[in-house]
């Protein structure tokens, strides 16, 4: 059954359109990552160049995937096939979709911890928490075996239930309603942390502007993180873009997916660093902050249970729509190209996911299952993350940035940025030329970095 052989189905409106690409954007990466990289590499001057970067590699990329999707209304394998009949190009959705499946490997574990601290959260588990039963927590959390794939098998019939009810009732359904409720929560939190006695140095860590910070590190990493952050050369803005209505504004849509992404990134840390710091605690990337610090500090303000329960509430929606979009490339994937049924292809992926991504899961310390098997010094979770981060997608967004610039008709590429009528000829000429030269130099430099060519100490 081929990819045109029944009608797809789109987004019913612009809103859907972008909550769903938010969603796609937001993940974890925004609730801890990004704000603590932001306050360590000067704040509002690691900023700054965050959102050049954003305009020079993120955007054009984006708007890149957005033409292909809405442009062939097929899965990203597809895509390549009606753009490109043929030739090689396919094989820039085949690693897409192996990147889709290697992110959800081991983000899928992830969000199983996130799940499992919500459930704790409304349990009560935190109440009078110290540093040591906070240590103790997560780690009978990650190592299992059985507490990891249990909470990983949770996270993905979640996603998978989602998609399963579709394109609209299932991902603009839960993507309108979450997205929202996410903006709510964080702004709770924001209140409430702000409100601490000494929350100013908290303020202070994320947006006092020292250009002093901005070294040679500081800036590849503003750069790896405005391609990496939005979701690009993983297949989810090719598949997303694909339901995409012909009336819908893509550089509009693009620019403010970039616009509400960062400001979920700020909003988190503005939530989380204030509180930190309003106890006398050091701020710390990764896994250490979101799941023994945070839990910590909660618990020593008034109703702060409450507030914990939000911010885990908040951090398994940003998880939740993250994965969804990544799934969802998969399941176009087969349905299309293997002419099953969306529900079946829901299934399967979730359970692929499940049985292979119980490696990354039961991997993660040296005290886990499978903690000791190491393949040149790296673990299963390690390996998904490196390949699919480090190798397929800054490859797969360089290649996109070239078929697009290079490769594509320019009164075809015209014509989709401007839904054959708006007046945004200048504009895209002056994307295209971005997108050309700029774009593609800028992501062999993230790719020289995260291979380590590139290493500046």
């Amino acid at each position: 059954m081929s990819s045109g052989s029944k009608k797809r189905e789109t987004f019913s409106s612009g809103i859907a359109v972008f909550f769903a690409a938010l969603g796609s954007a937001v993940g974890l990466g925004n609730i801890w990552k990004f704000p603590y990289l932001t306050g360590i590499f000067g704040g509002g001057a690691f900023l700054l160049v965050y959102i050049l970067c954003v305009i020079f590699v993120g955007i054009p990329v984006m708007l890149a995937e957005f033409f292909i999707g809405r442009n062939t209304r097929s899965n990203v394998i597809g895509a390549f096939k009606k753009l490109a009949p043929g030739t090689m190009w396919k094989h820039v959705g085949t690693m897409g979709v192996i990147a889709a499946y290697l992110i959800m490997f081991f983000y899928s574990c992830v969000a199983g911890w996130v799940y499992c601290y919500l459930f704790k959260s409304i349990r009560g588990d935190f109440v009078g928490i110290t540093l040591e039963s906070a240590k103790v927590q997560f780690t009978q959390t990650i190592i299992g075996p059985l507490t990891p794939i249990l909470w990983q098998s949770i996270v993905m019939v979640a996603v998978g239930s989602i998609l399963i009810m579709g394109v609209q009732k299932g991902i603009e359904r839960v993507t309108k309603t979450l997205m929202p409720v996410l903006f709510l929560l964080i702004i709770i939190c924001d209140i409430r942390a702000l409100t601490l006695p000494g929350a100013f140095d908290g303020v202070k860590f994320l947006f006092n502007v020292d250009f002093s910070k901005l070294t040679a590190v500081a800036i590849l990493t503003a750069l790896g993180l405005s391609f990496f952050k939005l979701s690009l050369g993983m297949g989810t803005m090719v598949t997303y873009s694909s339901y995409f209505t012909k009336d819908n504004n893509l550089f509009r849509t693009a620019f403010s997916v970039a616009f509400s992404d960062t400001l979920v990134s700020i909003l988190a840390g503005l939530a989380i660093f204030p509180t930190v710091f309003a106890f006398g605690m050091q701020p710390g990337a990764g896994p250490g902050l979101l799941f023994m610090t945070i839990p910590l500090v909660f618990s020593k303000i008034p109703m702060g249970n409450y507030l914990l329960i939000a911010f885990f509430f908040l951090s398994s929606i940003a998880a939740t729509t993250a994965m969804l979009s990544l799934v969802e490339v998969l399941v176009a994937y087969y349905t299309e190209e293997f002419g099953i049924s969306r529900k079946a292809a829901s299934i399967v992926n979730s359970t692929i996911i499940v049985i292979i991504g119980s490696t990354a899961a039961l991997s993660v310390d040296a005290n886990s299952l499978l903690g000791s098997i190491k393949f040149f010094g790296k673990g299963f979770f390690d390996w998904y993350d490196y390949i699919s981060s480090n190798i397929l997608l800054p490859i797969g967004g360089f290649f996109i940035a070239i078929f697009v610039g290079y490769i594509m008709n320019r009164k075809a590429v015209l014509d989709e940025f401007s839904n054959n009528f708006l007046k945004l000829k200048f504009a895209t000429e002056i994307y295209l030329f971005v997108l050309k030269t700029i774009t593609p130099i800028l992501l062999i430099i993230i790719f020289l970095n995260s291979i380590g060519i590139i290493n500046f100490k």
